[in-house]
């Protein structure tokens, strides 16, 4: 075979290639295939791109260096005398042609996916950097800005909860890259990048699952504000305004973008890790940062889910009969049949149930726990009721007789100190650090009470398709549903039982705190008057002596003092009537009968409408004893003209005092004694060294209306003790019955009889 002659290399000068140049018209030189398989590469997407100067440099000193050796060979094959030596050397310095090729080849392949993989860095870097910018922005700015709007925004806090832990998790990532002071175009880099990753994976999982949790409120919010046209024409004003460089309308151009950073992650570790060489130091770490990053996403979603399931079911729903029967169906109705013949079963020992140990001892741990908190705020609420009670009372305003004595005056000024700066301090402290704290944990028993309900209902559900082989599509939502709410329990339910009780031990020693204080701060004033109160200067042994038998004292002294009272309050108090209130009651009586004539014991006034004001004493005739709705605590009165509703509890039977009441037809009063009144009998008008010749006896029967009165039967003998009651008023008599009860009698059922007439042995009950 002819080789075909080449040009000497000095007869001309070889120039380097440009993609888009061609040869010239004068001389077109013989291409090899190799040589244009190294002029033209193609790039992993099956695009074609040529060389730039650059590139083309080393390859065409090697082609260069090729002509030369070919030339070389050339000549010495002619001096070696054949066209046999050029066959032999040819193959030979193909192959090593090939070979150099291949090898640039390789390296232009490292090259470029080296500058790919500093080109995904890069991005993942700058995209964070802009990323962090736009949500500050955001936050910030916009926010601040939309703050500023008359009226207020409903809700708008609400939209950038969790907002400030996501741009936390991000600054920290950025921080520890620029803290190593690494360009991304060292090799180190990537180890630095994926390092950082790894460490702040469980700080930016927590950040993002409770922000994607409440990205739906952020859209419903969102979507309120939009029904406003003119609230919404005013809020993308402002945004326009806060962001003129970013061209969005709306917030959740901002607030979306967490949602789509968490999943932008592993497409950019998942890029780098693609252009990045196995034999690469970082290699294995990148490959575990990668997965770390898809393992990420999915304990994300899975969280989100779990929270949807959650949201569901823990709501508390005000049923009214209506609405529940409106929701009656076919299919709830069987549902609700098919638990109960379950739980039925599961009673009486048909079917076994299933025992989850570890749920129900979490379950029990609950109970105890929301029966501790109730019964706590149920206390903290007694405790403060009795607190504004005692504050109530200002007994330092009372005027006590004792202006010129030290111990009233420093009783007083103790008591305003204590009424008006410790004590409502010290309430006000116990509202905010216990009585608030515990409402906000009463109020969150009520999610994780719903949902334990809500997973016994799904357990009986679960139960009742768990031996089959084929569920259908709903069977396999209810045993989806009630796995997910027993995990959600299980995960979730230790923490909110931890976290409560570290609250109830926390109050519990934050209420012991208050009150060591409380007790400071009187200990602090009492020292400032212990000085000017008597029996300052006693010892201690002596002090508490003498104050423990003061106390007693003046136990006592109360004790007799309200017992004094009670009796004064309880005697009878009979007042003649006017000329006006006989006539009304002559009316009264006409019209209703003496036995519906009621008296006010005490000033009424009304509260409501229909309600009637009354006098104290005055007389009203009592029509219905309950109002229209069945209440007893309220009667229809008659007042004389004027018709209403009178409170019970303030009303008393009358008992009209007769005059001259009808004589017994049993009692019979001898003649020459016609003309003595009953009711004006005294005992001072007889001797008391004569002996008297009358008894008193009890003309009709008197039905006793309290403790203070004594029922008496016509014809039984009594004695007078008083003629009078305790204010001098002799229309009551006090008198003893027999057996020895005592109490008060109207006069005028009283009579005179002389000694033997009527029951009982004479001279029995006699007057003093």
């Amino acid at each position: 075979m002819e080789v075909p002659r080449r040009l000497p290399p000095s007869s001309f000068t070889l120039t380097l290639p440009k993609p888009a140049a061609s040869a010239p018209a004068s001389f077109v030189p013989e291409k090899d295939p190799e040589e244009e398989e190294n002029l033209r590469e193609e790039d992993e997407a099956g695009e074609e791109t040529f060389i730039s100067t650059e590139e083309a440099e080393p390859g065409a000193s090697v082609v260069e260096r090729s002509n030369s050796n070919l030339s070389s060979r050339d000549s010495f094959s002619e001096e070696s005398g054949g066209p046999m030596s050029e066959e032999r050397l040819a193959p030979e310095a193909d192959e090593e042609t090939g070979r150099k090729c291949e090898e640039e080849e390789r390296a232009a392949a490292k090259e470029r996916a080296a500058q790919r993989q500093l080109m995904a860095i890069e991005e993942l870097v700058q995209s964070e950097r802009n990323y962090l910018r736009l949500l500050q922005l955001s936050t910030v700015t916009i926010r601040g800005n939309l703050l500023k709007l008359q009226p207020p925004l409903l809700n708008l806090n609400s939209m950038f909860l969790h907002v400030d832990e996501v741009m936390d998790a991000s600054s920290r990532l950025l921080s520890l890259l620029d803290q190593k002071r690494v360009r991304p175009g060292d090799p180190l880099f990537l180890q630095t990048l994926c390092e950082s990753f790894l460490s702040l994976s469980s700080d930016i999982e927590a950040a993002y699952k409770e922000y994607l949790a409440n990205y739906n409120h952020i859209t419903v919010v969102e979507n309120s504000y939009k029904q406003r046209e003119g609230l919404w024409n005013e809020i993308v004003r402002v945004i326009k305004a806060s962001a003129p460089e970013v061209n969005a309308t709306s917030l959740t151009f901002f607030l979306v973008m967490p949602v789509q950073r968490i999943a932008r992650y592993p497409l950019l570790l998942q890029t780098i890790q693609k252009h990045t060489d196995p034999a690469h130091p970082a290699y294995a770490l990148l490959e575990h940062t990668a997965h770390t990053s898809i393992a990420l996403n999915c304990g994300i979603n899975e969280y989100k889910r779990f929270r949807e399931v959650a949201d569901k079911y823990k709501k508390t729903e005000t049923l009214t009969i209506k609405d529940k029967i409106n929701r009656l169906n076919s299919h709830s109705i069987a549902k609700k049949t098919a638990r109960l013949s379950q739980q039925i079963k599961h009673e009486t020992g048909i079917t076994p149930k299933l025992v989850d140990e570890e749920f129900d001892a979490l379950q029990d741990f609950f109970y105890v726990l929301e029966h501790g908190i109730l019964e706590l705020l149920e206390n903290v609420e007694t405790y403060l009721h009795h607190l504004q009670g005692f504050l109530a009372c200002r007994t330092e305003e009372f005027d006590l007789d004792m202006d010129g004595e030290k111990a009233p005056i420093c009783y007083k000024e103790i008591t305003t100190a204590l009424r008006q700066w410790i004590l409502p301090t010290f309430e006000k402290r116990m509202r905010t650090l216990i009585h608030r704290p515990l409402c906000a944990l009463r109020d969150l028993l009520v999610g994780p009470r719903n949902l334990i309900r809500k997973r016994l209902d799904k357990l009986l559900d679960y139960e009742l398709i768990e031996a089959k082989s084929n569920l259908s599509y709903e069977e396999h939502a209810v045993a989806n549903t009630y796995r997910t709410i027993n995990t959600l329990l299980l995960n979730e339910l230790p923490q909110f039982n931890g976290v409560a009780l570290q609250m109830i031990w926390s109050m519990l020693g934050t209420f012991s705190c208050l009150h060591r204080d409380l007790a400071s701060d009187m200990e602090q004033l009492f020292q400032s008057f212990a000085q000017q109160l008597p029996h300052s200067s006693l010892s201690p042994g002596a002090f508490w002596e003498w104050a423990e038998s003061m106390a007693l004292e003046g136990a006592r002294r109360l004790e007799t003092l309200c017992r004094s009272v009670e009796d004064t309050l309880n005697a009878p108090v009979v007042q003649p009537l006017s000329p006006s209130s006989q006539r009304r009651l002559k009316q009264l009586m006409d019209k209703h009968g003496s036995g519906k004539i009621w008296q006010a014991a005490a000033a009424v006034v009304s509260s409501r409408d229909l309600d009637l004001n009354l006098a104290k004493g005055e007389l009203v005739a009592v029509i219905s004893e309950m109002d229209t709705r069945g209440d007893r605590r309220r009667w229809l009165v008659d007042a004389g003209g004027r018709r209403g509703y009178a409170p019970s509890s303030k009303l008393i039977r009358y008992h009209q005092p007769a005059e001259d009441p009808p004589p017994s037809p049993h009692l019979t009063l001898p003649d020459g004694v016609t003309g003595i009144r009953r009711h004006s009998y005294s005992p001072e008008s007889r001797p008391l060294t004569s002996q008297p010749c009358f008894q008193v006896m009890a003309a009709y029967d008197f039905a006793a209306r309290g403790s203070h009165e004594v029922s008496l039967r016509a014809g039984e003998r009594v004695r007078v003790l008083e003629p009078h009651d305790k204010r001098g008023n002799p229309e009551w008599s006090l008198v003893e019955a027999r057996g020895g009860q005592r109490g008060y009698v109207p006069s005028n059922y009283l009579t005179l009889m002389p000694l033997g007439v009527g029951v009982g042995p004479p001279g029995s009950y006699l007057p003093h």
